[in-house]
């Protein structure tokens, strides 16, 4: 007994002296992440203790050590608040369909741009669908309304959306009175904006593939498409399902700044999330008590879905993430 328990702290002094060995000779390389590690520390550990503001009737401009504490009144307020379910149901919707809809179109667009064998016109056509991620979202609201207002006055004209729409049907559409339409803008507004630039990951996860593959698939007498779905797919699934991990852990943020520049009274009671409500009660009334509440109870379920996303991959034989 006394040998093995010798054994096993001479075996932990032989591992801390090669940790140590591993450090020193890597000195440079870890100095490279010091910068990382001290913004993380910084701005993501450090900034935790804030979480406290949400056990307390916090607001701005009282001192945060005054401040009473309440345990989970916040939360109990919270999701026994009338427009609870409300919220819920319009981020989770949006995020769904962004989810369904959005999530696969820049894999398909990267696998379209890949089977592209011009170079200069693949690059140029590359260059065009990267654009609109560096458009400010405000310049994509005001294009939105442009083309779906409704016109203004009799005998002026509406948007040229609007317009067809009223041309096809036979009577006036108006798209920013319907409520439940925002979630089809929304999503065609992150589909415009950042389908193309989404392809970048995935263009890179292609260029990795091993192209003795390709050749090998040709002699065997593959078409393209048999060589797409199964050499390039196969591929490129574990990059899939990594982004389609991390998407999960953001399935209760919907985009604070895109949702305010859309809502107005008509369409609130379906644009209204979790992003403008913390806004509302936080930035607007300073209620900063509740509104982090919210925002911590948003965290969690991001954590819930990472975890549980990340489990799911691994049972079915995927890396995962962690």
């Amino acid at each position: 007994m006394a040998k093995t328990q010798t054994a096993a702290v001479q075996d932990k002094a032989v591992a801390k002296e090669k940790t140590w060995i591993k450090l020193k000779r890597d000195k440079w390389m870890y100095l490279l992440l010091l910068p990382g590690v001290l913004y993380f520390i910084i701005f993501k550990i450090v900034p935790l203790w804030g979480i406290l503001i949400s056990f307390k009737d916090y607001f701005a401009g009282v001192p945060f050590l005054k401040a009473n504490w309440i345990g989970f009144d916040n939360f109990v307020d919270f999701f026994t608040d009338i427009s609870f379910w409300q919220l819920l149901r319009n981020t989770l919707t949006i995020s769904f369909m962004n989810l369904i809809f959005f999530f696969p179109l820049p894999i398909i667009l990267a696998l379209l741009l890949n089977e592209i064998r011009v170079q200069w016109y693949k690059k140029v056509l590359q260059t065009f669908v990267y654009v609109p991620h560096f458009v400010s979202m405000v310049v994509v609201t005001s294009i939105t309304f442009m083309l779906i207002k409704t016109p203004a006055m009799e005998g002026a004209a509406g948007g040229m959306i609007t317009e067809l729409f009223s041309k096809l049907t036979g009577h006036e559409v108006n798209i920013l009175g319907n409520g439940p339409a925002i979630y089809w803008i929304l999503l065609i507004q992150a589909i415009w904006k950042e389908c193309g630039w989404g392809t970048v990951i995935f263009l890179a996860a292609i260029a990795g593939v091993d192209m003795e593959q390709y050749e090998a698939a040709i002699v065997d007498g593959a078409s393209r498409f048999q060589q797409l779905i199964y050499i390039t797919l196969p591929a490129i699934l574990g990059t899939i399902v990594t982004m389609f991990i991390l998407r999960m852990g953001s399935v209760l943020n919907t985009g604070f700044e895109q949702i305010i520049l859309m809502q107005n009274d008509i369409n609130r009671e379906y644009s209204e999330t979790f992003d403008t409500y913390v806004y509302q009660y936080g930035r607007v009334e300073g209620n900063y008590g509740y509104s982090t509440a919210v925002g911590l109870f948003k965290s969690i379920v991001s954590l819930l879905c990472i975890q549980l996303s990340n489990r799911g991959a691994k049972a079915v034989g995927q890396a995962g993430l962690f």
